[in-house]
């Protein structure tokens, strides 16, 4: 673990923590037994083949899922036992989750994706836009705001939801194969961006990814083998 990051708080603490999913009568391994610790302002990557957990691992970090065994807190939630309505605003306002089929709605421009989630929370549609517009600025956006998702390409996609999940200021961005659609050049430009978020913003930063791209800025490097923490890398 990197020595700048020593004393910083911890923000998502995992023990035991367990995702099975029933499968007539038996039952499947998403993760299994994991004992985790990140802390303010890391930058960690998962890593691991298909299927090895790394996807159940971020769902139930994102709150999107619940575990069935052990304990589970992110930014002092606890996510075993948070209440559904709590839920959805530690999803709007303290984690946000990039994919890597950016999930972006057809039928509304650039602007409208990115403030989307500030507008779902009820903040102020100027406020939001001016907000969206600047995040779209510094990705490189500025000339695309009133674009539709179809006019755009593989990486202008991504950083549209990239400015999306920064929009309600979250302390924690979860990205889950973010270059996994992307050619190699815009793969390393967005890679190039979480690494900035990370040292400008001081967001932490968890990506799942089978891709190197990411490992140089890494603080820690986590490998995932069948649903179990196999160690770092």
């Amino acid at each position: 673990m990197n020595k700048d990051h020593r004393k910083a708080p911890v923000v998502i603490s995992a023990s035991g923590l367990s995702r099975m999913y029933a499968m007539g009568r038996s039952e499947v391994v998403g993760v299994k037994d994991v004992d985790l610790e990140i802390q303010a302002g890391e930058l960690v990557v998962l890593k691991g083949n298909s299927g090895s957990g790394k996807s159940t691992l971020l769902s139930l970090l994102a709150g999107l899922d619940r575990p069935t065994g052990g304990e589970l807190h992110v930014a002092n939630y606890d996510l075993v036992k948070t209440p559904d309505k709590d839920l959805t605003r530690f999803r709007r306002e303290v984690v946000s989750m990039v994919f890597q089929s950016f999930n972006l709605l057809p039928t509304l421009s650039v602007i409208e994706n990115a403030c989307l989630p500030a507008l779902l929370a009820g903040k102020d549609l100027q406020k939001s836009r001016a907000k969206g517009a600047g995040l779209l600025e510094w990705l490189g956006l500025g000339n695309r705001l009133e674009h539709l998702p179809a006019q755009l390409s593989g990486g202008e996609m991504q950083r549209t939801a990239i400015a999306r999940a920064l929009i309600n200021d979250p302390e924690i961005i979860l990205a889950d194969e973010p270059t996994g659609n992307l050619d190699s050049r815009n793969g390393q430009i967005v890679i190039e961006l979480f690494g900035k978020l990370n040292r400008e913003m001081r967001r932490t930063i968890v990506i799942a990814t089978h891709s190197a791209l990411a490992d140089g800025m890494a603080t820690a490097i986590i490998l995932l083998k069948d649903g179990l923490i196999a160690g770092p890398v």
